[in-house]
């Protein structure tokens, strides 16, 4: 993992502060540049991180429903083949932000190795 220090101003500070030790995460779905509604869901977890949630919160997070059910929509037409260009872009989006989830997840989930 690498270490960044950044100048940023008092005013950016106090945005960022309550995302905590979540701001790695927040700054990685705003990094997927989501140009079609999956913004929304990049928002969602962004605002859900902002409220400082527990490990085990954050365990046991789901994007909002609406969310998933446009997933399970949009993946439903991708097993028909019948995805339009836009909707694949949406697609594509949707999915980078869950496998951030997962590998969020996944990091917490293993155990931490113990110091002697």
């Amino acid at each position: 993992m690498v270490q960044m220090t950044l100048n940023i101003s008092d005013h950016l500070a106090e945005r960022l502060e309550p995302l905590g030790s979540w701001l790695p995460t927040a700054l990685e779905l705003t990094l997927v540049g989501c140009k079609t509604v999956a913004a929304a869901t990049a928002t969602e977890v962004i605002e859900f991180l902002s409220q400082t949630p527990t490990r085990e919160e954050v365990l046991a997070y789901h994007a909002s429903e609406r969310s998933q059910t446009r997933l399970n929509r949009l993946l439903a037409f991708n097993a028909a083949s019948q995805l339009g260009e836009e909707e694949q872009r949406e697609l594509d989006e949707l999915q980078q932000i869950e496998h951030i989830i997962v590998m969020l997840k996944a990091q917490l989930a293993s155990p931490t190795p113990e110091k002697p």
